[in-house]
């Protein structure tokens, strides 16, 4: 479950939109490496499917092209050090989601995809990239674009394995009732419980809930507090805002987000109706 572009006013939508698509070179780029933080077509992209561009958008596909053609390559290598793939999978899991959101499912790249994220899951359901041989934990910032993409992929396709692999990592998530430490229950890190947005490849309570709802498990109990904290953050006006630190500024983004009013509410009332 995500954004419900139906609830943000179409004015603005329209607006956002063409701004993300503006200056798209001839390759689906945007003159710079796809991963340039945050003008990147990588991370347009991302911006773009949350938006709801239609999955027929020729400029929004090309984007796709554009970064398939980096990220679905051997080329992208990661080390494996003590038996782990130390792998920035947020790549690869915001890249297949929004192939998929695409229509994009079928392609060999995407498919190539799913296989490197299965392949690279740590055993506790998650992924991470740090490279200290002692560092045997996934990382809750590396671990939720997986999740967003491989529930888009077993929607597009039926794919198990890629279900499987979700709900493994949304499991991790509930573990520690999505922000706290399972060894005496403290806040990991006190950002995570502030909303962001657009939050790029950065955790909060927020984007776990929305992964805990991409699998259908917000009626899980360890949900509850995050949940509570959630409907506590609903303004007097029946809105919601981002309300951590911006990790954007106008000079690195393509659309002024300000609070992000529109699209949080938007992401809040889809996961609370």
């Amino acid at each position: 479950m995500g954004v419900a572009p139906a609830s943000i006013d179409p004015t603005w939508r329209d607006t956002a939109i063409a701004q993300l698509l503006s200056g798209q070179h001839a390759d689906g780029g945007f003159g710079v490496h796809p991963y340039t933080k945050w003008t990147g077509s990588h991370w347009r992209l991302v911006s773009l499917v949350e938006l709801g561009v239609p999955a027929s958008s020729r400029p929004a596909r090309a984007a796709a092209g554009n970064v398939l053609d980096w990220i679905a390559s051997p080329r992208h290598t990661a080390p494996v050090i003590k038996g782990f793939e130390r792998r920035h999978a947020s790549m690869e899991g915001n890249a297949l989601a929004v192939s998929c959101r695409l229509g994009l499912a079928r392609s060999p790249q995407v498919e190539y995809l799913v296989e490197v994220l299965l392949r690279c899951q740590w055993p506790d359901g998650g992924w991470n990239c740090d490279r200290n041989p002692d560092a045997s934990h996934s990382s809750f910032h590396e671990t939720l674009a997986p999740i967003w993409g491989l529930a888009e992929y077993h929607s597009a396709t039926g794919d198990r394995r890629a279900q499987d692999a979700a709900t493994r990592a949304v499991e991790l998530l509930l573990k520690h009732h999505l922000f706290r430490s399972t060894h005496g229950g403290k806040v990991i890190d006190s950002a995570w419980r502030h909303i962001h947005w657009p939050h790029y490849w950065h955790y909060d309570y927020f984007h776990g809930l929305r992964a805990v709802a991409r699998l259908g498990r917000l009626a899980d109990p360890r949900a509850g507090e995050a949940i509570e904290m959630l409907i506590a953050a609903r303004q007097p006006d029946g809105t919601w805002k981002a309300s951590g630190r911006r990790y954007w500024r106008p000079e690195t983004e393509a659309v002024d987000w300000g609070d992000a009013r529109p699209m949080v509410t938007s992401a809040a009332r889809a996961m609370l109706q």
